[in-house]
């Protein structure tokens, strides 16, 4: 049985195959050290998500994601380039969660079928 260590790296890579989709969720982002700043995630999947960013942030860099009617999800900078950082969450975003913000954020919405 993998680790949770392993089950969240397996999820990522599988995502990181998946189509994205673009969305604009108003959002608070705050790096570890720094001040909370307004923020529009720009995609987000179960493991991550990208965000504008005027604040420049490094690789390995915690931060703090705030969404609309959440909690803060931690996360870890994975890149950040032209304003817009990448960030992979520390746990998995639950799919419940994430198909309820993108149907409400995304102009296509969502639909799991189950088999």
């Amino acid at each position: 049985m993998p680790t949770g260590s392993t089950r969240y790296q397996t999820a990522a890579q599988e995502d990181r195959c998946s189509p994205r989709t673009r969305l604009i969720i108003p959002a608070t982002l705050r790096a570890s050290g720094g001040r909370a700043f307004q923020t529009n995630v720009q995609d987000l999947s179960i493991s991550g998500f990208s965000a504008s960013s005027i604040n420049r942030m490094h690789d390995g860099q915690m931060c703090w994601l705030t969404l609309p009617g959440l909690e803060s999800l931690q996360g870890q900078v994975v890149w950040w380039e032209n304003c817009v950082v990448g960030v992979a969450f520390e746990e998995l975003l639950s799919p419940i969660v994430h198909d309820n913000l993108l149907q409400r954020y995304s102009s296509t919405g969502v639909s799991r079928t189950i088999i």
